[in-house]
């Protein structure tokens, strides 16, 4: 009996195995719809952005006048990073000002015709 090819055939079963491990996405953050965050305006209350755009990721304990919803996604075996942030700036209970450092990806808009 030759047992050397059955081990070779069973290493090598083993090694090609390896290769396809699956690997989940990992999804981190508050998940930013662009149409959510279109309807955030300036003069909304604190309490209207958080129905909108959920509990913010980052409220800063020392500046209360921010919130941050960071978003990131890293999809398998890829090694790219997808990421969003938005930024909602406050005066008091209103929202003075939005930034977006990331902005959200947009749809691409149906075709006129």
């Amino acid at each position: 009996m030759r047992p050397a090819p059955a081990l070779a055939a069973i290493m090598l079963a083993a090694v090609a195995a390896t290769g396809c491990v699956y690997r989940m996405d990992i999804q981190q953050g508050n998940l930013l719809d662009a149409e959510q965050v279109e309807q955030v305006e300036v003069g909304m209350t604190r309490s209207q952005v958080r129905f909108l755009l959920g509990t913010p990721m980052v409220i800063d304990s020392f500046d209360t006048e921010r919130w941050d919803y960071v978003y990131s996604l890293r999809r398998g075996h890829s090694r790219k990073v997808e990421r969003r942030h938005l930024v909602v700036w406050f005066e008091g209970d209103k929202v003075a000002r939005i930034e977006e450092p990331l902005p959200v990806p947009r749809k691409p808009s149906p075709a006129a015709g």
